[in-house]
């Protein structure tokens, strides 16, 4: 199907725009189909050909349009229309054709679209709401022209057209709700530019398309346009803005040796940059993937939404018999059973039913999409929502992944600014971790570094250098060892806390004397705090994963809140830690990076991928953000929880909705004088898919903050 679909998309479309563009806009005609045809709609490819329903929305808009022009005179020469309303239409010869002439001519118009659509599900020997309208206007249709020339009594034409009518109003409402749905995937193709300025080997640029783009070319993006391609830039500082893709609110500064994403904006910079990833490999496309992916998934709720409406099927041509039976025996065949049968056949057309699902879940995934959360299938999504415990791996998820300053002190007669300062100048040509540590908390609190000179790098103790006439040292305890002196007795108690939190120290010495000291760790993201605490205001658990030893995982754990932390677990050993968790009868998320944590996620009841935006299609994972923000998992329950909720609202008003109206449609009331006409029965119908649409639209407005 998908095949046919981006063949359909590609005819339609001028040459140039990319693969992810074409599946993009493939998919949005796949969701037209699914609105369309709620069972078999994975069938259709493993069973033959089907109906082209590209362009469905136009196509319903204008047959509808036309259909309710032709239907006035229907209506105006229906003799019961007259009769009800107390009014009379100029006699002219031929007036008494004008009914059914224009009645014919709307059910081959605007009634065969759903006759076609009927095919396929007849085919795959899965009957649904196409194959219930289609026999209700064709049991209208043939019993009025049989009533025209064969038997007495009054005809069905503008209940006819008038079931006709709505039905065509319906779908197109359906179909522009889905569409603006499923904009998501259309919005994301938009976001690759067609052109690209490629650098020549003698500076000069040339025009190309995106599509002949190849990994190590260099190309100019030039301020205030699109980066057509994952690249690294090489030269030039920008602000890039990467809210499309990543959600980040602000524009992320890039300079040299930084990714830049396909589709993202180039700030007032020019940026010169080397394409490392193009087309179906570069971030942009993985994310289309994915979108495509949670799409096409089906949830447990949808599984039953279509098992429902299989049933409703059977129930509806079990009512219409015994309606008929019933109806025939009590006042004999004539146009009042007619009315009977058509009406319950179309009160339990499923419409609502089929729709109440698919449009949660293609709202839920744009939604996430807009705030960096990637959803690959929606049951782990609906998963989510009955979690108990998360456990988050510690490095990259909860913490940053490198190192940093988390406490410092010094003597009296020095201050924290200028011991970081002169530390980190020191420290400016070294490619130590840990000195990429000093030199960043310094960066992050905008020092100005002194001037240093004569650098040497003391192999396994530390660097020295001299600023300002004095020897100035920075390194750990064997730098000490090698200098032979011990720091000041009040550094103790500093000393003895950074061990006991498996931190790294390190000193800085000044002509043979400690004056400063530095505790370094894997630096906790100012988000996990925050992340931790709305889990538990949520009423789920939070567990730790790490490597690093017990007095590592227990201060992070401290720190953060955390209710369970395994420390020294090897990467191969993760997995066993959330089968433990699940023993205890559990439902457990893990959060981690998508790699070393790959059997873990796929062991979790719900296994959600951290990763840049550059690495989204992680295989291991159900969710993946794309942001590094723990705070995200807390969004994707609360998301997980909003949307069941709207998909629980529209099935019980999808299911309830016919458990009163199909009794009503077999005249139980009749005794009573209450009477649900075809007409009546179509406008009802309709109202429960237009009410199932409006609430799915809800969706958009529920907050999802952490």
């Amino acid at each position: 199907m998908q095949r046919q679909s981006s063949q359909m998309v590609h005819n339609d479309r001028q040459h140039g725009a990319d693969d992810g563009r074409q599946q993009a806009e493939a998919q949005i005609d796949h969701n037209h189909e699914q609105a369309i045809s709620a069972h078999g709609d994975n069938d259709h490819s493993a069973h033959g050909p089907h109906v082209d329903h590209t362009g469905h929305e136009q196509m319903f808009r204008q047959r509808f349009w036309i259909s309710l022009i032709l239907s006035v005179p229907v209506l105006l020469y229906s003799p019961a229309i007259q009769s009800w309303l107390g009014f009379a239409m100029p006699s002219f010869p031929g007036s008494q054709w004008v009914t059914p002439f224009f009645g014919v001519i709307i059910f081959l118009y605007g009634g065969l679209p759903f006759l076609r659509m009927a095919v396929p599900e007849l085919r795959n020997r899965q009957p649904g709401m196409m194959t219930l309208i289609s026999l209700a206007i064709s049991v209208a249709f043939v019993y009025s022209i049989a009533a025209l020339f064969i038997l007495s009594g009054s005809t069905f034409f503008w209940e006819l057209v008038t079931l006709i009518d709505v039905m065509l109003l319906g779908h197109w409402i359906e179909m522009r709700s889905v569409r603006q749905a499923s904009g998501a995937l259309d919005e994301l193709a938009k976001l690759m530019p067609d052109i690209a300025e490629r650098i020549r080997p003698d500076g000069g640029t040339d025009q190309v398309a995106v599509t002949e783009l190849h990994v190590g070319d260099l190309l100019l993006v030039r301020p205030g346009a699109s980066i057509p391609a994952d690249a690294e830039v090489q030269e030039g500082e920008s602000d890039v803005n990467q809210a499309m893709i990543t959600g980040e609110s602000k524009p992320v500064r890039k300079q040299p040796g930084d990714e830049v994403i396909a589709g993202t904006i180039n700030g007032d910079g020019s940026l010169r940059v080397r394409v490392t990833a193009t087309g179906d490999q570069t971030a942009l496309a993985g994310i289309m993937r994915l979108v495509q992916e949670d799409q096409q998934s089906k949830s447990r709720t949808q599984v039953l939404a279509d098992k429902a409406a299989g049933w409703l099927f059977y129930i509806a041509l079990g009512t219409a018999v015994l309606t008929a039976i019933a109806w025939t025996i009590a006042v004999g065949f004539n146009v009042e059973v007619i009315a009977r049968v058509a009406t319950v056949l179309v009160i339990a057309c499923p419409h609502a039913l089929g729709l109440a699902v698919p449009l949660v879940a293609a709202i839920t995934t744009s939604r996430a999409a807009a705030n960096g959360i990637l959803v690959r299938d929606r049951l782990a999504l609906e998963k989510a929502r009955e979690i108990d415990v998360v456990i988050f791996d510690k490095t990259g998820a909860l913490t940053k992944g490198e190192f940093g300053i988390v406490a410092a002190t010094r003597l009296d007669g020095w201050d924290d600014p200028r011991a970081l300062a002169l530390a980190s100048a020191i420290e400016g040509d070294s490619e130590h971790t840990i000195a990429r540590g000093i030199r960043q908390s310094a960066e992050e609190r905008g020092l100005t570094l002194p001037h240093v000179t004569h650098f040497e790098a003391l192999k396994g103790r530390g660097v020295r250098a001299e600023s300002d006439g004095h020897t100035v040292y920075v390194g750990g305890p064997r730098l000490l060892e090698m200098l032979e002196i011990e720091p000041p007795e009040p550094f103790a108690p500093f000393k003895n806390e950074a061990n006991a939190k498996g931190q790294s120290l390190v000193y800085l010495v000044q002509d043979e004397q400690v004056v400063a000291a530095f505790a370094l760790a894997d630096v906790i993201r100012k988000e996990s705090k925050q992340a931790v605490r709305r889990l538990h205001d949520m009423g789920i658990e939070v567990a730790m994963l790490t490597g690093d030893s017990e007095a590592v995982a227990k201060a992070v754990a401290e720190e953060l809140g955390i209710d369970h932390y395994f420390a020294q677990v090897l990467p191969e050993h993760k997995d066993q830690k959330v089968a433990e968790l699940q023993k205890r009868g559990k439902r457990v998320a893990m959060v981690g990076d998508g790699v070393n944590d790959a059997p873990a996620l796929t062991r979790a009841d719900v296994g959600i991928a951290i990763g840049s935006g550059t690495d989204v299609a992680v295989e291991s994972a159900g969710i993946i953000l794309v942001q590094s923000n723990p705070l995200d998992v807390v969004r994707v329950v609360g998301l997980s929880r909003a949307s069941y909720r709207k998909m629980v609202e529209n099935l019980i008003w999808a299911t309830g909705y016919n458990v009163i109206a199909l009794p009503l449609a077999a005249g139980v009331l009749a005794p009573v004088g209450i009477l649900l006409s075809p007409a009546v029965g179509a406008l009802l119908m309709s109202l429960s898919t237009v009410i199932v649409a409006v609430n799915a639209q809800l969706l958009r407005r529920v907050r999802i903050t952490a």
